[in-house]
This record gives C-alpha cells, sequence and structure tokens, in this order.
C-alpha cells in the first residue's frame, strides 16, 4: 500500500514509464562545451542539442529581444520533442529533471514559456506550463 503522506502532485499517477534520454545525448557533451565555449559556436557545432538552443534564448531574453528568444526556445523544443520521440516518449509521461539529459529539453520548453509570456501569448504560456507539470512538478515549485 502507498504511504498516504506522499505528496500526490509529485508522483506519477497515470504509471506511465519515465522517459529518459539516453546517458549520451548531445546535451551531455553541450554542457561541457558551454563552460568555456561561445554559446553560439557550441549551437552551430549541435542543431540537434535543445540545451544550446535554450541557452541561445536565455541570453537573447537578456538582450531584451524576445522574438529571438522565442524562436530559439522553439526550436531547442522541436529538437527536444524529436529525441524524446525517438527514445519512447508516445506524448505523455514524465519527463525527470533529476536525469541530466533530459534537462536541455526541459529548459527550452520552460523558456517557450517565459518567451510565449512575454510576447502576450497566454495560451501558449499556459500549454507549457502544463506540458512542465506532467513532465515534472518539481520544477513549478
Amino acid at each position: 500500500m502507498a504511504d498516504r503522506t506522499d505528496n500526490p502532485t509529485s508522483r506519477n499517477l497515470l504509471g506511465i514509464p519515465e522517459t529518459r534520454l539516453p546517458d549520451d545525448f548531445v546535451d551531455v557533451q553541450v554542457a561541457e562545451e558551454l563552460v568555456e565555449g561561445e554559446r553560439h559556436d557550441v549551437a552551430a557545432r549541435h542543431l540537434d542539442s535543445p540545451l544550446a538552443w535554450a541557452t541561445l534564448a536565455e541570453d537573447a531574453l537578456s538582450d531584451g529581444d524576445e522574438v529571438a528568444a522565442y524562436a530559439y526556445a522553439r526550436t531547442g523544443y522541436h529538437r527536444g520533442l524529436d529525441a524524446l520521440r525517438r527514445n519512447g516518449w508516445r506524448g505523455q509521461g514524465p519527463i525527470p529533471a533529476s536525469h541530466a539529459p533530459n534537462r536541455g529539453f526541459l529548459r527550452a520548453l520552460a523558456m517557450l514559456g517565459e518567451t510565449s509570456r512575454r510576447l502576450g501569448d497566454q495560451p501558449e504560456a499556459d500549454r507549457v506550463t502544463d506540458f512542465l507539470r506532467e513532465a515534472d512538478p518539481t520544477l513549478l515549485g
């Protein structure tokens, strides 16, 4: 019997298995390269990396270019969706942030939500919040 003191918002109530990108997913290498590399150069070498695109989105947003940030975030989001689908994700279920290779996708997704909100696309921002909640409820505090 389950421990009734568990927080129900942090459990996978649907029983859908977690999706974990492979331990050698491109974002692992990209994270290392971003420590000392220039973000645009890293992204140009790893166009399939959600993390690379998420960092470009963060930079653009900090520079006040919300449209570029949105475009970068959406690119990272789609690159991440492609990777997740290749690794068994079927459009729902947990994508835990505790698994390091998943974090680039989740970061791009969060940036997509933030840029959508800033650009006035509240329905998209709400969809992203719902997606993040399903992927890993711990991300929303």
